[in-house]
């Protein structure tokens, strides 16, 4: 490894570093979170363009995962910045510990009133909404707060745990796709983790690590276990539903076929039975999917025209099909097909938090592409939203944020679809 790429992965890991030192001189944390997260990540971009062209070696590869892993123990620590969602962990948390169905209540219904704290859920954001989180991730909730009560240490410690086994899952089906290893260290160092996930505490990690097993066992013919990992993943965000006709049309035969779709949508269906009789598990992840939008690149321009949420929304469904199906449909290999599943969501929804482009981030390393690293790094350009909000109170998507988050990712997406590359690591020189 030539000295110019070991500066360059000195800057970068000092640039999250930065984090701390600004608070430390008390720069208030959102500013310290916007400085951060935005230089960090475009430097990100640039230690990518030197880490293509040099060879890591054994040492510093394992110097350079243990310093990633390092950092996110350093930032277990920290206190929440750019998002209060972990507030309603906890709140779910406390709930499922008190015996009480998630999914019946409110987080301000009068029932729960003797669960109330200082914290929360006075501090619970839409606390008249019920919770949209899966089963599965309000068991998770429930093992938090048994570990840490109230506090943000008993999730993050949680991502802590599934955070390294998703880098052990993406190490074993690398050897398995015989990808070189450096390309790890795309999800290892790169600073979306560390700030949505170790910071902030967002729970879409736990479901990196059952999609990233899932295409393990698939990959080593034990594809029953891997639908299940789909479903497991399902039940913590139902993202992972995207890839399941991935799968469907990767089988030959109409038995293994049934096998890809029905294990991992049963398994999501069936974690719900002992919640629908006291609750509406529902209800809320239908209003949120119904009326939330944030940083979604097609329906920000087109409601623009159309000036009608729902309109939009079924127009950008439609979009989301004609580019999905005959993706689906051809001859593309299984790595490249979920990888632009998932991508593919993400241009036509609504709602795209920058903590949602993590999906993105953990399959960086089995398929490598610049569109996937610019996404990652220009992702960051929304803490402008946040900032301005925690400044003002005003959300706000910007035009010229998602032009320049956006327009270069597109281009590079186009561009690697023209090149029609279908190896398993299509980074051009």
């Amino acid at each position: 490894m030539k000295n110019t790429l070991k500066l360059a992965f000195a800057v970068l890991i000092g640039s999250l570093l930065a984090f701390f030192l600004l608070t430390a001189f008390n720069v208030k944390p959102i500013i310290a979170y916007t400085v951060t997260t935005i230089s960090s990540s475009l430097i990100f971009i640039a230690v990518c363009v030197m880490l293509m062209k040099e060879e890591v070696s054994s040492r510093y590869f394992f110097a350079l995962i243990s310093i990633g892993i390092l950092l996110r123990i350093a930032f277990l620590t920290v206190h929440p910045v750019g998002s209060p969602d972990y507030y309603r962990y906890v709140w779910d948390g406390k709930v499922e510990a008190a015996g009480i169905n998630p999914y019946r209540y409110a987080p301000d219904a009068p029932s729960l009133t003797s669960l109330h704290s200082d914290l929360v859920p006075r501090l619970v954001t839409y606390p008249s909404m019920k919770t949209i989180y899966p089963p599965l991730a309000e068991i998770l909730f429930y093992i938090a707060y048994l570990i840490g009560g109230e506090s943000y240490l008993g999730i993050k410690l949680l991502l802590l745990v599934f955070d390294i086994l998703t880098m052990v899952g993406l190490y074993l089906t690398m050897g398995r796709l015989k990808l070189d290893r450096k390309y790890l260290l795309i999800y290892a160092l790169c600073p979306l983790p560390f700030i949505q996930f170790f910071l902030d505490g967002h729970v879409d990690a736990f479901g990196f690590t059952f999609v990233i097993f899932a295409i393990y066992f698939y990959l080593t013919d034990k594809k029953s276990l891997g639908y299940i990992f789909i479903g497991l993943s399902m039940l913590i965000k139902p993202l992972a539903l995207i890839m399941v006709p991935v799968f469907f049309f990767s089988e030959k035969g109409i038995l293994n076929r049934i096998k890809a779709a029905a294990i991992p949508v049963l398994l999501f269906g069936l974690a719900y039975v002992p919640y629908i009789f006291t609750g509406s598990p529902f209800s809320a992840l239908i209003k949120f999917t119904e009326n939330w939008t944030f940083n979604g690149v097609v329906f920000h321009f087109l409601d623009a025209f159309i000036k009608d949420n729902q309109r939009t929304r079924a127009v950008c469904a439609v979009l989301l099909v004609i580019a999905y199906a005959p993706m689906v449909l051809s001859k593309k290999n299984l790595m490249t097909k979920i990888y632009l599943s998932v991508f593919i969501l993400f241009i036509f929804s609504p709602i795209v938090h920058p903590w949602y482009i993590g999906w993105l981030v953990a399959l960086l390393p089995l398929n490598p592409r610049w569109s996937g690293i610019a996404y990652a790094g220009l992702s960051s350009l929304t803490a402008f939203t946040i900032l301005n909000y925690q400044l003002t109170g005003v959300w706000h998507d910007y035009n010229l944020v998602l032009i320049f988050e956006y327009g270069p990712v597109l281009l590079l997406l186009l561009r690697e679809l023209f090149r029609n590359r279908e190896s398993a690591s299509p980074i051009p020189g």
